[in-house]
């Protein structure tokens, strides 16, 4: 190599090191910098972890019922791994479908009414992999989005070009216009959440589906936060509602469930086509046989024990309760998730730093790009084995740390 471009070489990398320093800075001045805790769950103290050596409460997991921390998980996960080993050593068609695979695809497919499931290693790649290659697939598909989606939803949608609109949160009169707007020949899918994270709320379900059937659309919904919670079998809010027609349901293990991965529950020609042309699920190692095993036992909970639920919700109220009597606002949420708003991106952290400092209680603060600048909050969860004098020292320490 010579001289000349060894040193455009050093100035490249140079200028490119100085160009994330420089992006770095900007994160961190406008509060956006994401800072990680190091910690241990602890799975005898369900809702709490290790943190420089103290024992800190976690009021902000999405492991809603604790049931990644529960004995007969633990043991589903330990007993199969001493079967099976802890990877399969390959992607889903180089000997990575384990019969456990093939067992909780049949079981999801059938706990949703639907033909067929498939299973992959996360919701985000759910999401993104099926919607794009779906879209991919249907020439002059046009999509309807909802405009608080998840971000999977969106990159998945946004993947490969096709007609896109965009309706404001949950206005199904603009949907419909929308719809109305394109020939009913058209290819059309609508694409929503029940439960809406980051503000709690429910999207109109049936409303949304009856507009399907008018204008002949398919409809993709998104159970992240209602699999495992709502319903008699706890299949989410379709279930609760006793809905079936949305064409493809999307759901995962990491938050309910307490164990990885996501699925899509559908039509078995679509999820066939998508299982052998997805190339994030072709060439993605597949979930070990093991996680697997705990999902199925996780599964088995979620469908037969409801106590854990009941509970949860139980919590939810008696949690709203006390904020209320210690004037502390929260959003209207319909859902299980209770959200504060504290304004100010780094106003929220200075309360958070509080309550983990003073407290040894750990709040993740919601800010931007997740909510809009201005609109910072806490999503808060409190799970089913709470005591109600844990959420009155919680709501007590927060509005200590809010004053």
């Amino acid at each position: 190599m010579s001289t000349d471009n060894a040193t455009i070489e050093l100035n490249l990398d140079r200028e490119l090191r100085v160009l994330f320093e420089n992006r770095l800075t900007q994160l961190k001045s406008e509060g956006l910098y994401r800072s990680f805790m190091p910690c241990e769950h602890d799975a005898g103290h369900p809702g709490t972890t290790r943190y420089q050596q103290r024992q800190v409460e976690v009021w902000c997991s999405n492991d809603y019922l604790g049931l990644s921390q529960d004995p007969q998980v633990i043991d589903s996960l330990r007993e199969s791994a001493a079967l099976h080993g802890s990877g399969t050593g390959g992607s889903r068609n180089i000997a990575g479908t384990s019969i456990s695979h093939v067992e909780l695809e049949r079981q999801l497919a059938q706990w949703h009414g639907k033909e067929q499931a498939l299973v992959f290693n996360g919701g985000y790649t759910a999401n993104f992999e099926f919607l794009s290659t779906l879209i991919a697939a249907v020439p002059d598909l046009a999509i309807f989005s909802d405009s608080l989606n998840h971000r999977s939803l969106i990159e998945g949608i946004r993947r490969h070009p096709c007609q896109k609109y965009i309706f404001p949160h949950n206005d199904v009169e603009t949907l419909e216009k929308q719809l109305a707007s394109v020939p009913l020949s058209q290819p059309k899918l609508i694409v929503f959440e029940s439960i809406y994270s980051m503000d709690g709320d429910i999207a109109p379900i049936q409303v949304i589906l009856d507009l399907a059937d008018r204008y002949q659309a398919w409809t993709f919904l998104d159970e992240t936060h209602a699999i495992g919670l709502y319903g008699a079998s706890g299949a989410g809010l379709c279930e609760e509602i006793e809905e079936t027609r949305a064409t493809f349901i999307q759901g995962v293990f990491g938050k309910a469930m307490g164990t990885l991965g996501g699925y899509i529950a559908g039509p078995a020609s679509v999820v066939d086509f998508v299982r052998s042309s997805a190339p994030g699920f072709i060439f993605t190692t597949a979930l070990p046989q093991a996680l697997l095993d705990a999902t199925l036992c996780s599964f088995d909970r979620v469908r037969t024990d409801r106590q854990l639920v009941q509970d949860l919700h139980s919590n939810v109220i008696f949690f709203r309760a006390q904020l209320d009597l210690a004037g502390i606002p929260y959003l209207p949420a319909q859902s299980h998730l209770v959200l504060v708003p504290v304004a100010g991106a780094e106003r929220i952290k200075t309360v958070a730093r509080r309550l983990l400092d003073e407290f040894d209680i750990y709040v993740q603060p919601i800010n931007y790009p997740s909510v809009p600048r201005g609109g910072e909050r806490f999503r808060l969860t409190v799970g089913p084995r709470r005591s109600h004098e844990e959420i009155q020292r919680f709501v007590a320490a927060l509005k200590h740390c809010l004053a």
